[in-house]
């Protein structure tokens, strides 16, 4: 069985940083794409990154350069740091992992950041 959870998240002034984790059980993550979506308050949930088992990434549009997505395979853990937060960023961040074509979903965690 696939678990995902995450921890991180919390309350952030404008242009500061936080990092979240993600740690995975029942999953590989250095042999499986895994990564980082966030939903807001429009209610769709949107791709922030994802790091394939090759290390290629891929980035929403709207980070422009202010997160970075990393793995510590020795602890099964996906990491998103992110900096230069703006209120716009203010989301449910949820971790994401595929295997076999399935795809997995942690429960999430809040980041809001305030003006």
């Amino acid at each position: 069985q696939v678990q995902l959870v995450e921890s991180g998240g919390g309350l952030v002034q404008a242009g500061g940083s936080l990092r979240l984790s993600c740690v995975g059980s029942g999953i590989i993550f250095s042999i499986n794409t895994v990564g980082w979506y966030r939903q807001g308050a429009q209610g769709q949930r949107d791709l922030v990154a994802t790091v394939t088992s090759s290390g290629r990434t891929n980035y929403g549009d709207f980070v422009k350069g202010r997160f970075t997505i990393s793995t510590d395979n020795t602890k099964n853990t996906v990491y998103l740091q992110m900096s230069s937060l703006r209120p716009e960023d203010t989301a449910v961040y949820y971790c994401y992992a595929q295997k076999r074509g399935t795809n997995y979903w942690g429960k999430g965690t809040l980041v809001t950041v305030s003006s």
